[in-house]
């Protein structure tokens, strides 16, 4: 099996090379209104943010932010396949402005924009993000009400295009396929994630303070729950990579558009790091059942009913049986800004050690 991967150093706005309903799942996060290290970013295209904002009109600027996320909605619309998702991590705002302290709800915001595209709204996550800090309370802190609750948390909006996506031929071998363990089914969909040290070492090292990336793992588990093997993703917001990272590690195509062009070498960094380490992921992701496996044999005492029939490890279902993981073999680069990777059926034994050739010039940086 072949995959693709095209970072287009362009804005979000300019997607219409993509065609429509052409694409499977899209996973981004947008830069988020009202947070002061993207007001550059939102004033840029538009002055009139600033102009708020120095106004102290608070609710003027996150209007304004906010329409230009709309432009890229819209397009996330057009573009995806009817039956196919639209993931959106944001995070809510607080600030003080002409010395008003309040909330500006992102989340709430991108939901109503989103619905009013047609978009079906579905349970979201709570990504809670803790932190120990012992000045992380705002206000008078032991006085009452003067104190404001910290947040904590951003959102994983989650959005289907119309009916539940039809499975038939090819593409209902592909679902099999790319099953997922009932483990981790169990911990994937709850309303709340906390991440604490799982599948991040890709993303370490990368430099970016300002990229305010979110963690791999959370684009990891995105891709699988809501997309096959083969299958397109997008993401219009690409940052230092994650999304295409995770994407070349589970046997997806990916789309991503990134307007900073000085964020190319780094998406090309992010790149190399998930070929090196793919396969690792994958051997460490069975590891990880076999453990589950084990322990609950030790609990109940009997193993589970079903093996699976590529791999021959025991699945707790039937739906786990027809799972076929891939094993990455080559990445190469094709074009200025595209990829190409290639996979076989995985060999278990040898996903641990086998280092894939990653022929890529992290110096041809251009736009595409």
């Amino acid at each position: 099996m072949k995959t693709l991967y095209r970072i287009h150093l362009d804005s979000a706005s300019a997607m219409h090379a993509v065609g429509d309903e052409s694409v499977d799942l899209i996973v981004t996060s947008p830069p988020y209104p009202m947070i002061a290290m993207w007001d550059e970013e939102f004033a840029a295209a538009d002055p009139a943010v600033t102009a708020a904002l120095n106004a102290g009109d608070g609710m003027a600027a996150f209007a304004r932010m906010h329409r230009q996320l709309d432009v890229v909605w819209a397009e996330c619309v057009r573009t995806v396949r009817p039956g196919g998702f639209v993931c959106i991590n944001i995070g809510d705002a607080t600030r003080t402005l002409a010395g008003v302290f309040r909330l500006y709800s992102n989340h709430a915001r991108v939901t109503s924009a989103c619905a009013a595209l047609g978009l079906h709204s579905l349970p979201a996550v709570i990504w809670r993000k803790p932190t120990n800090a012992p000045t992380k309370f705002l206000g008078s802190g032991m006085l009452p009400a003067g104190a404001y609750v910290t947040l904590e948390h951003e959102y994983i909006l989650i959005f289907r295009k119309g009916p539940k996506r039809a499975w038939s031929g090819r593409d209902a071998e592909r679902r099999r396929a790319s099953a997922f363990f009932w483990e981790e089914r169990n911990a994937w969909f709850s309303d709340l994630w906390e991440f604490t040290g799982v599948r991040q070492t890709l993303e370490t090292g990368m430099g970016c303070t300002r990229s305010a990336a979110f963690p791999f793992e959370l684009a990891w588990r995105l891709i699988h729950m809501f997309s096959v093997q083969g299958d397109t993703v997008l993401d219009p917001f690409l940052g230092t990579g994650t999304t295409a990272a995770a994407c070349l590690a589970a046997g997806r195509n990916c789309i991503g558009y990134e307007r900073h062009t000085h964020l190319y070498t780094t998406i090309v960094t992010t790149l190399k790091r998930a070929a090196k380490n793919a396969n690792r992921l994958l051997a460490d992701r069975v590891e990880v059942h076999h453990k589950f496996i084990r322990s609950r044999v030790s609990r109940q005492g009997q193993s589970p009913a079903y093996t699976n029939h590529a791999h021959g490890f025991p699945v707790m279902t039937q739906q786990e049986v027809a799972l076929q993981f891939l094993q990455l073999m080559r990445v190469r680069q094709t074009a200025v800004g595209e990829f190409a990777a290639e996979y076989i059926p995985a060999q278990l034994a040898s996903c641990r050690t086998m280092t894939p050739t990653f022929a890529l010039c992290g110096d041809q940086r251009q736009n595409d």
